[in-house]
């Protein structure tokens, strides 16, 4: 038997190739690296810093409140004063006021969003609104190699149905990564207050959930656009998915004050898991069962939706 007859195309081999070629078209592209870095920048630049929710709640704002001069104090007294009422100074009430609730910013902030800024808060949430518009552009790319024909000549090989798919997850997911320790850095660079648990081991805890869940979503969005021929089906997709998926989790806000019927969604939305997951390695002190969970759920997400992306592929990738 001769070796042509005899030979079995390389899953790996193929992937490898796949996945550089997509690695070099997007790295080729000036705007979308100059992109990469921007993007993050104006969102915690502008909406991390504009936000300052602590501020809110300082005794500062309290010095809005209308105190008089002289403030009656009502009560018998043993020894009546001369003109039979008691004043207190106005600015003294001002003071106390002011001590009273000089910490009130950090105890609302702490009690509610588990740490007392908001910034760091969101700028972690931010990396799960970047792996998740990363990754739901992965559908985009099969459309246009099927367009301009690379589709089919790539069919037309021995390389596995299999490795077409996964060349497009895992750029996704290489991408979402290199996003990820952009904005971990960006964001110590304005203020990232991280907890007293944080180490440089967490880093690798923080790849391994972006992994999973890029995985995850990318195979969703790919199993939408592998038959399609148009990019106005993936764009519509793209814009129905993504704000329920983003503000249906604890992205910027905690699930715990959000509708109870709301909160339903966001505790089956994988967004929230990998949220939670990055908080716990990052800025919250580490709760080793709950990050097990999110963990756990990362996983099977991406398992059964990676599962369905080869199924797919092995029955819809045709010339």
């Amino acid at each position: 038997m001769s070796k042509a007859n005899t030979y079995h195309p390389s899953l790996v081999r193929g992937l490898w190739a796949l996945t550089v070629r997509e690695l070099k078209k997007w790295l080729k592209d000036p705007v979308m690296l100059l992109m990469l870095v921007i993007q993050p920048l104006i969102w915690m630049g502008l909406l991390g810093k504009s936000m300052n929710l602590g501020a809110m709640f300082s005794a500062s704002n309290l010095g809005n409140i209308p105190i008089p001069e002289k403030i009656p104090i009502p009560g018998n007294y043993i020894i009546p004063p001369a003109n039979g009422v008691v004043y207190i100074s106005g600015t003294l009430v001002s003071q106390m006021i002011q001590q009273m609730f000089s910490d009130i910013g950090a105890n609302v902030m702490g009690s509610v969003f588990g740490v007392t800024d908001y910034f760091s808060y969101m700028s972690i949430g931010m990396i799960s609104m970047i792996v998740m518009t990363t990754t739901m552009f992965s559908g985009m790319s099969i459309v246009w190699d099927r367009r301009l024909g690379f589709l089919d000549k790539v069919l037309s090989t021995p390389v596995p149905r299999g490795a077409i798919i996964f060349s497009k997850v895992l750029n996704a997911t290489l991408r979402a990564m290199l996003q990820a320790t952009i904005i971990l850095a960006l964001a110590t660079i304005f203020g990232l207050q991280v907890s007293s648990t944080f180490t440089l081991l967490n880093i690798l805890g923080v790849y391994a959930a972006v992994f999973l869940l890029s995985v995850g979503l990318s195979s969703v969005f790919l199993a939408f656009s592998i038959r399609s021929t148009r990019l106005e089906r993936p764009m519509q997709i793209i814009s129905l998915i993504t704000m329920p998926l983003m503000f249906a989790s604890n992205t910027f806000f905690p699930i715990s004050l959000m509708p109870d019927w709301l909160q339903a969604v966001a505790y089956v939305n994988p967004l929230s898991y990998l949220t939670d997951a990055l908080r716990q390695l990052t800025i919250l002190s580490l709760d080793f069962p709950k990050l097990m969970t999110d963990f756990m759920y990362l996983s099977g997400f991406a398992i059964v939706l990676s599962s369905i992306g080869i199924v797919l592929s092995w029955r819809y990738l045709s010339k």
